[in-house]
């Protein structure tokens, strides 16, 4: 049981360590790129519209 344990805790901080790293990258990235910061906003708008329709068609 305790190995299980330390296992997923290793496991979770891993991934907020890959996470944290990810981030990073990305807002360096968006800071110098303007067409990227363009293109992901239209991509984050476009996902919003569809978690909304999807959202809608499940009521």
């Amino acid at each position: 049981m305790y190995r299980q344990t330390m296992n997923f805790v290793r496991g979770i901080g891993t991934g907020l360590v890959a996470g944290m790293a990810l981030a990073t990258v990305g807002t360096q990235m968006m800071k110098n790129n303007r067409s990227l910061r363009r293109r992901t906003n239209k991509t984050l708008h476009t996902v919003g519209e569809l978690m909304d329709n999807m959202q809608y068609m499940f009521k």
